[in-house]
C-alpha cells in the first residue's frame, strides 16, 4: 500500500512519534458498507468576502432517514478541519459519511455534517483581512439554510487547529442557539510565544483569542475533548480540560496526532453530537 506523503508543515506539528502514528493510519479500519450505507456526500462552491482571492468549498453529508421524517430538515454539527487539509477531510480522510450512515442506522438522531474550507487560517480574524470565522457565521451557515438544513440546531467539531476554531467560535458566542462543541485533538495553548506565529498575528491577537481566558464560556454548553496519549499535544489539552467548568465529556484514549486515531473516536463523538442535537 502507498503511505500518504506528509508535507512539512504537517512534519513539524506531529512530532517524531506523531509522523509513525500518521503513516500507520493509512491502515486503520474504515467503517462496514455491509453496515449501513454511506450518507449522501454533495459538494459546492462560494466565493466569500471574508476569504479574497480564493474559492470556497464545501461538503454536506445527509444521511439517509424514514419516510416519516424525510421532509422535515435535519440539525448540523459544522466541521472545521486542521492544517494542511480542506472541507474534504472529513469524509475522504476520516470515512464521517460511513460512521453517519451507521449512527443513524442504530436509531441515533439522524443530523447533517458540514464542512468547509478555512485554509491556515487558524478560524479567526486575521491581520490580512481573512476572516474563516465571520465566513462561517455569516455565509456558511445562511447557506446551508439553503440547502435545507435546521440552522437552529447547529453544533460545531474539529481536529487540531479545526479543534481550536470549534472551541473559540462556540466560547465566543458566535453561533446562537449552539448545542453543543466537540474537538479532538485541539491545538490549543496557555501562552503565546514566537512558536505561534502562525497562528496568531501577535501577543494582543492571542489574547482576544485566548481560550483559556475564555473557558467559563463553556459552563452551560454540553462539551466534549479528547486527545491521544501519545499526541505531542496532550500535555497542553489536559492543562485546557482541568480548568474547564461544569461536566464535559470526552477523554485521553490511546493514539497520536493521526487520522488512525480520529477515526477510532469518531463514532462517539457522533454520538455526543447526534444526542445534543435532539
Amino acid at each position: 500500500m502507498d503511505f500518504p506523503t506528509l508535507g512539512r508543515r504537517r512534519l513539524l506539528e506531529l512530532g517524531a512519534g506523531g509522523v509513525t502514528a500518521a503513516v500507520m493510519a493509512a491502515c486503520a479500519p474504515v467503517p462496514d458498507g455491509r453496515e449501513a450505507s454511506t450518507a449522501g456526500v454533495h459538494s459546492g462552491s462560494f466565493t466569500s468576502r471574508f476569504r479574497p482571492d480564493t474559492d470556497t468549498n464545501w461538503s454536506l453529508a445527509v444521511p439517509a432517514r424514514g419516510s416519516g421524517s424525510a421532509q422535515r430538515p435535519v440539525p448540523a454539527a459544522l466541521f472545521l478541519h486542521g492544517t494542511g487539509a480542506d472541507h474534504r477531510m472529513v469524509f475522504d480522510d476520516l470515512q464521517a459519511d460511513r460512521f453517519l450512515a451507521q449512527h443513524v442506522a442504530r436509531g441515533g438522531t439522524p443530523f447533517a455534517i458540514a464542512a468547509v474550507d478555512g485554509g491556515e487560517s487558524w478560524w479567526h480574524r486575521r491581520a490580512t483581512g481573512t476572516d474563516t470565522q465571520a465566513m462561517v457565521v455569516d455565509e456558511f451557515i445562511p447557506l446551508l439554510a439553503g440547502q435545507g438544513i435546521d440552522t437552529g440546531r447547529l453544533a460545531v467539531f474539529g481536529l487540531s487547529m479545526g479543534g481550536f476554531g470549534a472551541l473559540l467560535l462556540a466560547s465566543q458566542h458566535r453561533i446562537p442557539g449552539l448545542h453543543a462543541v466537540a474537538a479532538m485533538s485541539p491545538a490549543v495553548w496557555s501562552m503565546y510565544d514566537a512558536g505561534r506565529a502562525d497562528n496568531f498575528d501577535s501577543d494582543a491577537d492571542f489574547e482576544a483569542n485566548d481560550i483559556f481566558a475564555l473557558r467559563p464560556e463553556l459552563g452551560m454548553l454540553p462539551t466534549r475533548i479528547d486527545c491521544g496519549t501519545s499526541d505531542n499535544l496532550l500535555y497542553s489539552v489536559k492543562d485546557y480540560v482541568s480548568g474547564l467548568p461544569g461536566g464535559h465529556e470526552g477523554g485521553f484514549q490511546d493514539g497520536g496526532h493521526d487520522s488512525g486515531y480520529w477515526r477510532s473516536i469518531l463514532p462517539d463523538v457522533l454520538s455526543f453530537l447526534g444526542r445534543n442535537l435532539t
